[in-house]
């Protein structure tokens, strides 16, 4: 791309009840200021199927071919959105079953996203409305790409549809129910099958590995799924349009952490360019880190620059920005590797469901404070086009996320007040503040050979394959950092019946047989949260033993020499002080150099497509403030102001700079 991607999502269909200004059409008026901010991309149609086929085969494209002609007059670019998340009330007074079933029962109909898409009768009239849609816009000059359904999960679907093809699923991998009911030890309170004809709703089950094997199965029905609509585009699409998806995360108010319902690593094979929704506290508690976290999971799918397909602009009342924060967000966006990034949405909604997530435009639909400053940056990202956009990243260090563990981790919790994503999150978010630079990658996915540093966070799953892979690793000269509840059971959450960590206990020297709560228990002066491994040093160095009348005898951090690299375990949640003072040393047996600066300034590089290399200085404070220049010459490519090595560099409060050496 020769400029970031910059705009937001546009639903016409929503707006007719607005009176027009003068001889100018709503979506005229609207995309002329679009262009005037510096906007250059919408995204349209992918919630509208009712408008779209207003009745069984009855189609209305005239929304649509105005936006798309406007779009031509403004030189906007379009990208297209299957409809298929949302289905109109006819389909399903048609055929009631296509309405998701959970385990609390069958959903009624209103909400968008709860459909049951193993259901034949919603797939074929599904498949109708793709098809006619992207062949009525493919051809458009203005029309740039297609977007796959809208944050698509597997819903907790437990459909007859659906378990009626776990049970095939399973049958596939086991010639017998005597060696099903023997992998999952359904002997257990008499849960044994004798015949596939017994297999039983799952729906109140209380065997939790069966249940990570279901959630493993959804999580590849999603991925079937978007293949499906994919496969179906290309037949239309032209070679340049890329198709895309707009992966979500968990969702705590805003973006977290992993996705429980769909394994973005897998999913991500039926795309050509990568994409994600993030949504990130602001004001006060704006840090940066779900946009960096998110952004560097999203790049990671494919080792690519990647769209933000819907991101905040202003929304609740609690994310409206101060003066400078939209302006911050949208380059600490373009830090992690964006190709850009689009607000969700254009115009705040007058009625209905998200009536105060509000866009860019009020309910006055006149441009005000957060138009005027997406202005400012829509300006900023135009001159700077090519230097700024898709920056390319070489980072040392990985960390390893697993959909696996985290399922597992649900259904045998280590503590009801700390789940897999929030260890995750506190080993991601310690490095980011001492910036840090990581990719996020599944275990699946990884490539050790790539870095210098792994960092594996509650890999409560491991397979014997990706143990051996992460032993060779360290065998070979790498560096591992692990934390509490790792290599512990199999890839169905069956725990081990060896010595943990699984198959590493050589590789980490120590293992440990006991697990406690954190009362009164502290490392280092740091205290000890919700839960504790005490750890019986084999070989290993012990960096830290437990302040405790009992515990005192059993190390809390550990340090091996294993082969030509170095492995560290971390046997529990402690305050982050000394999380932060431990992932020094490991960075340091990794030969990763660590900034003087941290958090709030947070500095991410990368190199642009000309090879320039380019530094984001970001200011996550309300307090104006000062660093030292790290490069022998740079320039800000924003103002033009040059600096030399040592110089100070300035930053306004929520300041941003950018540093081309």
């Amino acid at each position: 791309m020769k400029y970031p991607m910059f705009g937001s999502a546009y639903y016409a269909e929503y707006l007719s009840h607005v009176k027009p200004e003068g001889n100018k059409s709503r979506t005229d008026l609207d995309l002329s200021l679009m262009a005037k901010a510096g906007m250059n991309t919408i995204r349209i149609a992918e919630s509208t199927w009712s408008t779209e086929e207003r009745s069984d085969g009855v189609f209305d494209f005239s929304y649509i071919d105005e936006v798309l002609s406007c779009a031509q007059k403004h030189g906007l670019n379009v990208i297209i959105g299957t409809p298929t998340y949302a289905v109109p009330s006819w389909l399903i007074k048609k055929f009631p079953d296509i309405m998701l079933t959970t385990k609390s029962g069958k959903i009624k109909y209103g909400p968008r996203q709860c459909i049951d898409v193993f259901n034949p009768d919603f797939k074929r009239y599904a498949e109708r409305i793709i098809r006619r849609l992207i062949e009525h816009t493919a051809s458009n000059p203005c029309v740039i790409g297609f977007q796959l359904d809208n944050e698509t999960k597997h819903f907790d679907n437990f459909s007859p549809y659906a378990q009626k093809a776990f049970v095939a699923y399973l049958q596939k991998k086991y010639v017998t129910t005597e060696e099903l009911n023997k992998d999952f030890t359904l002997h257990y309170w008499s849960n044994a099958i004798s015949s596939w004809e017994d297999f039983p709703d799952l729906s109140n089950s209380i065997n939790g590995n069966l249940l990570c094997e279901y959630e493993k199965f959804l999580r590849s029905s999603v991925t079937d799924y978007l293949k499906w609509q994919s496969e179906i585009i290309a037949e239309y699409k032209r070679k340049e349009q890329f198709i895309t998806h707009n992966f979500d995360f968990e969702w705590r108010g805003y973006s977290f952490g992993v996705q429980p319902s769909v394994n973005h690593y897998d999913t991500s094979s039926s795309l050509t360019a990568a994409g994600c929704d993030i949504y990130h506290p602001s004001q006060d508690e704006l840090t940066g880190a779900e946009i960096a976290f998110c952004g560097d999971s999203t790049r990671s799918l494919k080792n690519e620059p990647y769209f933000v397909m819907e991101t905040e602009s202003q929304g609740f009342k609690t994310w409206t920005p101060y003066p400078g924060q939209l302006r911050l967000q949208a380059y600490s966006h373009l830090a992690s590797g964006a190709l850009g990034l689009m607000y969700w949405n254009w115009h705040s909604i007058h009625n209905s469901f998200e009536t105060y997530w509000k866009g860019v435009l009020g309910h006055d639909m006149i441009p005000g404070a957060i138009y005027k400053e997406a202005s400012v940056i829509g300006q900023e990202l135009k001159k700077l086009g090519g230097r700024i956009c898709g920056i390319k990243k070489r980072n040392d260090a990985a960390l390893i996320t697993d959909n696996c563990s985290l399922t597992a981790l649900k259904y045998f919790p280590i503590d009801e007040k700390l789940s897999y994503n929030n260890v995750v999150r506190y080993v991601y978010d310690s490095l980011y503040e001492m910036n840090v630079e990581c990719d996020v990658v599944d275990i699946n996915a990884l490539d050790t050979s790539k870095y210098k540093l792994v960092i594996a966070p509650a890999l409560y799953c491991i397979s014997s394959a990706n143990a051996k892979k992460l032993k060779d690793f360290v065998s070979s000269g790498g560096v591992l950092f692990a934390t509490f509840k790792s290599f512990y059971a199999d890839e169905k959450a069956t725990a081990y019946s060896e010595r943990v960590p699984y198959s590493l206990t050589d590789c980490f020297g120590m293992h440990y047989n006991l697990i406690t709560q954190a009362k009164n228990l502290c490392v280092s002066d740091s205290n000890v949260h919700f839960y504790a491994e005490l750890l019986e040093a084999d070989k290993a160095a012990v960096v830290h033993n437990y302040e405790h009348k009992y515990w005192s005898p059993y190390a809390a951090v550990t340090r091996n020499v294993f082969g030509s690299g170095v492995s560290w375990y971390y046997g529990s949640y402690t305050d982050k002080t000394l999380l932060k003072e431990t992932l020094r040393n490991v960075l340091q047996d990794a030969k990763i150099p660590v900034l003087e600066e941290t958090f709030p300034i947070i500095v991410r590089s990368g190199t642009n497509e000309a090879g320039e290399n380019v530094h984001f200085i970001l200011n996550y404070s309300s307090n104006a403030a000062s660093i030292k220049c790290q490069y022998d010459s740079a320039k800000d490519i924003i103002t033009g102001e040059s600096f030399e090595k040592n110089d100070d560099v300035s930053l306004s409060d929520w300041g941003v700079r950018v540093l081309a050496e």
